[in-house]
């Protein structure tokens, strides 16, 4: 089993830089794909970056391919989210999940959740 911990959010002006960190305990985090999700307000959670157990397995939703970059630490039990280039469209509250294996897209494919930790993009 892995808890996922969110953390790193906060309020930033458009162009600006942020990491988020996602520490998830549990001896096997190295065998978990990790996803970030988004959920902005009044819109359905959605998917933005997933990493596989093999780091170079990675995948980005459209929107924020070539802004955003997710990686993995296994010492640290921890995966990140460096999203450069914010836009007001990006601001949501945001998600880490955990799935065994392989990377996916899709929500239900994810076992363990984070509380989630809020992004906020001012223009």
């Amino acid at each position: 089993q892995v808890r996922p911990v969110e953390s790193g959010g906060g309020l930033v002006q458009a162009g600006d830089s942020m990491r988020l960190s996602c520490a998830a305990s549990g001896r096997l985090f190295s065998t978990y794909a990790m996803g970030w999700f988004r959920q902005a307000p009044g819109k359905e959670r959605e998917f933005v970056a997933a990493i596989g157990e093999i780091p170079r397995d990675t995948d980005y939703e459209d929107s924020v391919k070539g802004r955003f970059t997710i990686s993995r630490d296994n010492a640290k039990n921890t995966v990140y989210l460096q999203m450069n280039s914010l836009k007001p469209e990006d601001t949501a509250v945001y998600y880490c999940a955990a799935r065994p294996r392989e990377n996916g897209r899709q929500r239900w494919q994810y076992n363990y959740w984070g509380q989630g930790t809020e992004v906020t993009v001012s223009s």
